[in-house]
């Protein structure tokens, strides 16, 4: 009889227990292909806290977004929106190139250039905040080596700039990864002449995102 009422209590206490157990915080991280390198890294990282998802394949440029911000936001109920876009939008590509992307930025053209960039960033900031109750985070764009084919070194600051003027006027906080990717791609780059990292660089990256978001998750 008393190893039936101890039962009884221990299930009871099991099924309290399990009531007030919090899900999990749900984030989705959108942007390109250096934050397709850092997620799974974020993921691992944030295992215990919070279930990490990526965008369906690379954001690309604010032009991508526009056309499909909605339907990522419909995905699920998200808590943290953890956003990104600049690298396309400062990038300049030519029709004739034959480089990867079609980049040239001697001969290209620049995909969206400040003005644009700014216009069409907040128009993406102020959809999010109509379609989700998500908390707001805006990733800096990360460094970009001289030699890169398509992309001016100097820009990367320009556009990092005006995106932290529309989060600031739009209340959103902003992850600043772009002084910490200079020395990350220095260490883990893969050379002068390309943004992207090796695995050791996406593994820092996803560190230092993942220490913000610790600060962030409730």
């Amino acid at each position: 009889m008393k190893n039936s009422k101890v039962l009884c209590i221990l299930l009871a206490l099991l099924i309290v227990t399990a009531s007030f157990k919090q899900e999990k915080t749900k984030i989705i991280i959108i942007g390109d292909s250096i934050s397709i390198g850092y997620t799974p890294f974020v993921k691992e990282n944030l295992n215990d806290v919070a279930d990490v998802f990526h965008n369906p394949g690379n954001a690309k440029h604010t032009g991508n977004g526009l056309e499909h911000i909605e339907a990522w936001l419909a995905a699920d109920d998200w808590d943290i929106i953890h956003f990104n876009w600049g690298l396309w939008d400062l990038c300049y590509r030519h029709p004739d190139s034959k480089t990867q992307g079609k980049r040239d930025k001697t001969n290209g053209t620049i995909t969206f250039n400040l003005d644009d960039y700014e216009m069409q960033l907040d128009s993406l900031v102020k959809i999010m905040r109509k379609k989700s109750n998500a908390e707001l985070i805006f990733v800096t764009t990360t460094y970009v080596p001289k030699a890169e084919a398509g992309r001016f070194s100097k820009d990367a600051k320009k556009y990092n700039k005006i995106a932290k003027r529309v989060m600031k006027e739009n209340g959103v906080k902003v992850n600043d990864i772009y002084k910490a990717s200079i020395d990350i791609h220095a260490k883990y780059g893969k050379g002068d002449d390309d943004v992207h990292y090796h695995p050791e660089g996406s593994k820092a990256l996803g560190l230092f995102i993942s220490d913000f978001l610790k600060q962030e998750i409730r």
